[in-house]
């Protein structure tokens, strides 16, 4: 039914196209202008992608955080580790620097040295106050030594937040307005106002600033992709162009294909633009995407063309048969790739569904552009000239056809032998594989921003937040004296744990309190006893400063039902991350008895954690899903269920290998790498496709002889699968060249994948072909061949 009803579709498609060629030229100008004048809807991401959906268990708790308390990685770190720092001169210059910072309207509040506060007890009324550390600038190295060892030694509450005693690093913390984090504000301040007064500070100091904290990475994040997109375009225009231009000898061939990839790239702004999605790091991977993806359809195209002017020089003939005999595969490639990318709009992930959306969309747009300009382009043109065809005869070409040819009628038991050496190997390097990965692993390591990161670590534990939210289910339960034991052994827990931080919670502000009231001794930082519980409690109480407030306000809620444990992680693996998260949960478990408490950890740390594990889990889904796709249109194609698995075999086995060698090396899997199977999969049956197609066609011509079919399928198109594997590997090699890791990782393992998937349905695909002829040479089966073949009066075309 389906042949009869698609029996005759590209002949008429040719005529239609070639028919109305100046109609359809100027139709697909107007589109792209269309799309042109949506570039003004393009922006760049501001937010952090969320990776889990909205209603998974680990949102929900992170939302009911931040609904009491706000957003917690809003907060931008500055500090210095030089000795010179401890000079009047720089000294006060840097106390300049925070308040330079806090007169800006971006900047909520500042933590730093000019503004520090020191608990205080007044002996008359017996409530405590907050008092400037600093009350005027010192003037003599003197007052700072004495300044300094006042705070490094007396003052334990602001250990590790705004001073490292071991190193003397001193750091200023900035707390950005969160109105503003997610938005163009942030990214202007942070690389106009914060970078001129760092660097006009350095300039007159001569000492080097780190900076940190979760809004400067994701702006500088930003800022990397933003200048890597129009990289990875000419990087691709460039590599694909060069490439092109070896194979066919031609700049005619090369300037028209390099034409449709470049309208392509601009109807995928345009579409980013008119869907108004934003552009992340793997949507800006879409336009040199395109260009790699849509000069295959072009060489396929070019390649046909040419071969049919070389066997009869007939102009309108040769068109014709360009669309009518590689239309249908064409179209079927492009859709299967298309179906590859397709597969991320199932995920909950907004991240993937929206590049899963513009990818398929996109790549479906660079086929019906190939298959309409090209055509009507060489239509206007004169036939190619014999030096444009010598590639066609290439000596190098054809010793690597001969002895594809050679191996697959001479040698088919040793590629079965090495095939099944190879999945041996390769399932031996699987069980070596890992799911890790770390939230800056794939920042680009050669930047500044990445350096700063580790000294962060190194200096105070970390720059990630990680939450602990503890609910007492009772108001003021969280200033009771029970809880507080409760939550300070919690906190010796985490401390002992070397990848966190030393927590900060409201028992920290009590320890102080206590201090405060023995007059500042530091060794009264301490929980009050349950003698002196009443009378240090009543004090805090009694005492209603404004910095007291503010302090108190950051640790527990208006209530006094909820409070927060604040601790921050160092970059590590995942598997480590995990077992962090079993001994924190054991010992909240212990501590907190879940009749009485609701206590959950989350922060951003934690989110990523679990919006790892669950994009591993769903990006396999979407990989078998690509895998039932693409097998139901093989059945749809070949109406046979040996031909769905002999198809599968070629383009499965690649996707095995490169996981082998995946674990063999050490790349572990994490979203960067599981990306690479289902793309690299939805283009690699490609070639399966093409060849195939061809195949049906030679059984026809050949009286269904398999042999005879094979081997002219094989020459024809292997010329063709060839060049289209070479441009595919050296155009995704080009992401190598980017510094995100993911990036960088995604274009080297699918340039290796491709590599072995066109060795695979170059020689093992024929191979299973001619091994089991006699299973699939039946006529019966093969009478409805659902690649179009053309009608029998199509040699009787006129050259125009």
């Amino acid at each position: 039914m389906v042949a009869k009803l698609t029996k005759g579709f590209w002949p008429k498609v040719a005529r239609i196209i070639l028919r109305n060629r100046i109609l359809i030229l100027l139709a697909v100008a107007g589109f792209t202008v269309f799309l042109a004048l949506q570039w003004k809807n393009m922006q760049f991401s501001n937010t952090e992608a969320n990776i889990l959906p909205n209603d998974h268990p680990a949102s929900i708790q992170y939302n009911a955080f931040t609904k009491i308390f706000g957003e917690e990685g809003n907060a931008i770190v500055l500090a210095i580790r030089d000795s010179a720092l401890f000079t009047p001169k720089n000294f006060n210059r840097w106390n300049t620097l925070s308040k330079q910072l806090d007169a800006f309207p971006e900047v909520d509040y500042v933590i730093s040295l000019e503004n520090l506060k020191e608990l205080i007890k007044d002996s008359d009324t017996q409530t405590f106050s907050m008092e400037p550390l600093i009350s005027s600038a010192p003037q003599t190295k003197q007052e700072i030594d004495s300044l300094t060892n006042h705070l490094f030694k007396e003052l334990p509450f602001y250990d590790n937040l705004v001073y490292n005693p071991k190193s003397g690093t001193i750091q200023t913390v900035v707390y950005l307005d969160k109105d503003i984090m997610n938005t163009e504000v942030r990214n202007q301040f942070i690389l106009n106002d914060l970078g001129e007064l760092v660097a006009d500070f350095e300039e007159e100091t001569q000492m080097d600033v780190r900076v940190s904290g979760m809004p400067y990475i994701r702006t500088w994040n930003t800022k990397s992709i933003i200048d890597e997109i129009g990289l990875f375009i000419v990087g691709a225009l460039l590599v694909t162009s060069l490439i092109f231009f070896f194979f066919f000898r031609s700049f005619r061939a090369t300037f028209i294909s390099m034409c449709v990839v470049i309208i392509g790239v601009m109807w995928a702004f345009g579409i980013l633009g008119l869907l108004q999605y934003e552009i992340t790091i793997l949507t800006a991977l879409i336009p040199p995407l395109i260009i790699v993806i849509g000069i295959p359809n072009c060489i396929f195209l070019i390649n046909k063309y040419q071969q049919e002017v070389k066997k009869h020089g007939n102009q309108a003939l040769s068109l014709q048969r360009v669309i009518s005999k590689i239309g249908n595969a064409t179209l079927m490639t492009n859709i299967t790739t298309a179906s590859g990318f397709a597969t991320f709009i199932i995920l909950d992930s907004d991240l993937l569904k929206e590049f899963g959306i513009v990818a398929s969309i996109n790549i479906v747009g660079i086929f019906i552009l190939s298959l309409l300009i090209i055509p009507i382009v060489y239509s206007f043109m004169p036939l190619p000239k014999t030096k444009h065809l010598k590639h066609l005869n290439k000596k190098w070409m054809d010793i690597f056809v001969n002895w594809m040819e050679n191996m697959v009628r001479n040698h088919r038991i040793a590629v079965y032998i090495t095939t099944v050496a190879v999945l041996v190997l390769s399932i031996i390097g699987i069980y070596q594989m890992r799911i890790t990965g770390s939230r800056i692993e794939d920042l680009p390591k050669k930047s500044h921003f990445y350096k700063d990161i580790q000294f962060f670590e190194a200096e105070f534990d970390g720059i990630m937040p990680m939450e602990i939210v503890v609910d007492t289910k009772r108001k003021n339960g969280a200033t009771k004296p029970a809880t507080l034991k409760r939550m300070d052994r919690l906190g010796a827990v985490i401390d002992e744990i070397p990848e966190l931080s030393r927590p900060i919670s409201i028992v920290d502000l009590v320890k102080y309190s206590k201090q405060a009231f023995y007059n500042g001794i530091p060794k009264y930082y301490q929980l009050p006893t349950s003698q002196e519980n009443t009378f240090i409690m009543n004090a805090v109480q009694k005492s209603s400063t404004e910095g007291t407030n503010e302090l108190l306000q950051s640790f527990v809620d208006s209530t006094g039902q909820t409070a927060r444990l604040t601790t921050y992680m160092r970059d590590v693996k995942i598997d480590r991350m995990e077992e962090i998260e079993q001994d924190v949960q054991q010992a909240i478990t212990k501590e907190f008895p879940a009749d009485r408490f609701n206590v959950f950890m989350t922060g951003k740390a934690l989110l990523f954690l679990k919006g790892t594990k669950y994009l591993v889990k769903n990006l396999l889904l979407s990989l078998a899903l690509a895998i039932g796709l693409i097998s139901l249109f093989m059945a749809y194609l070949f109406r046979s269920f040996r031909m769905v698995i002999i198809s599968l075999v070629p383009n499965l086995l690649p996707l095995v290998i490169t996981a082998g060698v995946m674990g063999f090396l050490g790349v572990p899997i994490k979203p960067s790498t599981i990306l690479v199977f289902s793309i690299a999969f939805g283009i690699s049956v490609d070639d399966t496709i093409h060849f195939l197609a061809k195949y049906r066609q030679e059984l026809a011509t050949h009286r269904w002889h398999i042999k005879r079919s094979v081997y002219a399928a094989l020459r024809e198109t292997g010329v063709s699968m060839f060049y289209t594997s070479i441009v595919l590997f050296f155009g995704f090699s080009v992401f190598i060249i980017s510094d995100f890791g993911g990036t960088k990782a995604l274009g080297g393992l699918v340039s290796a994948t491709l590599l072995f998937a066109m060795l695979s349905n170059l020689i093992l695909l024929p191979s299973l072909l001619l091994s089991l002829e006699r299973s699939i040479a039946n006529k019966e089966v093969l009478k409805k061949p659902q690649i179009d073949i053309l009608p029998k009066d199509e040699d009787n075309l006129k050259d125009k």
